[in-house]
């Protein structure tokens, strides 16, 4: 559009009517599209120019923008504006002070045409603040109140604006949709509690109702074949770096001579002192290393690298094996 209109400035030339119109038109629709369809219009947009370029037949060009435009307008329509709406806070107010694990709590409520996912972050004069925000689950289409909260990280931070952002989580899937201005104060003093309100307690039972739901779903959906094509190899790899952390320093020490028996005495040394604080621990707490195959992944993998280097220290200096 600005290209035409530079072009009558110059060259006296009235551009004509319907290429203006068409890219006027087009130009509104892909702005009014977001996510995937923005995406998609552009590229589109694009090559029909590049068609242009190369062809230099402007027909073919107002009958390609003509159909994009009425494609994107089609779409346009076809979607339902996402808003998302506060309608209470608690601790209310428009000063709020916080004191140390507080958190400040919004009552939302959403209407959307499709599912999606809705985040509270607060700001601090435009710039984000070093806070725990709220993950959010998928909320279904239609309407419904939903729970929002943060709880601030520093004890002296300040908050002046809440931003909430709804989609799917994807740069081009996610918009801000509403902004709420409240004054919120960390303080390093406790702050005495008030009675929180009703729908404080519905929305906190509805998330946990949810989760709840989710995870009965999960552990009774039957896993697919890529999942335990996955586990089964990883639980592979972790015996395998337990097995060769564990003896690969004892063949070394058992072979070796001087200060390569030292070398291969260091990750040897290692893998002894895991696997006895691992007993020690299980028998104190069994639930203090509930990760425990990851731990044996990564001191057993070290001490797997370790003896590997050595042996090819050994190799490139010429030493032999006895």
């Amino acid at each position: 559009m600005m290209t035409t209109a530079t072009a009558k400035g110059k060259t006296g030339r009235k551009p004509r009517g319907p290429a203006m119109t068409v890219n006027t038109v087009t130009t509104a629709a892909i702005h009014s599209v977001r996510g995937d369809a923005a995406s998609t219009a552009r590229r589109a947009t694009i090559w029909i120019l590049g068609i242009h370029e190369v062809t230099g037949n402007p027909s073919m060009r107002h009958a390609l923008l003509t159909c994009t435009a009425l494609l994107l307008l089609c779409t346009v329509s076809a979607r339902a504006e996402t808003t998302v709406e506060v309608l209470d806070t608690f601790p209310a107010g428009d000063t709020v002070r916080l004191g140390p694990n507080q958190s400040f709590y919004l009552h939302l409520r959403y209407q959307s045409d499709q599912p999606l996912r809705i985040w509270a972050r607060p700001l601090f004069q435009g710039s984000p603040v070093a806070a725990g925000t709220n993950p959010s689950r998928l909320h279904p289409a239609g309407s419904g109140e939903v729970l929002g909260w943060f709880f601030l990280s520093e004890q002296d931070a300040q908050v002046d604006e809440v931003q909430i952002t709804a989609g799917d989580g994807s740069p081009d899937g996610t918009a801000l949709v509403a902004n709420y201005p409240v004054a919120v104060i960390g303080t390093r003093n406790p702050v005495p509690d008030t009675t929180a309100p009703a729908w404080l307690g519905e929305l906190r039972q509805q998330e946990l109702d949810a989760q709840r739901a989710a995870y009965e779903e999960a552990m009774n959906t039957p896993p697919d074949a890529t999942s335990i094509l996955l586990f089964n190899g990883f639980m592979l790899v972790m015996f395998a770096c337990g097995i060769l952390g564990l003896f690969g320093p004892a063949w070394c020490i058992w072979r070796w001579q001087g200060g390569w028996r030292l070398a291969a005495a260091v990750p040897g040394a290692i893998m002894v002192f895991f696997v006895l604080r691992l007993l020690v621990d299980a028998v104190r707490d069994p639930t203090s290393h509930n990760l425990w195959p990851f731990e044996v992944l990564m001191v057993g993998g070290l001490s797997t690298v370790i003896i590997a280097a050595l042996l090819v220290a050994r190799r490139l200096l010429g030493v032999s094996a006895a």
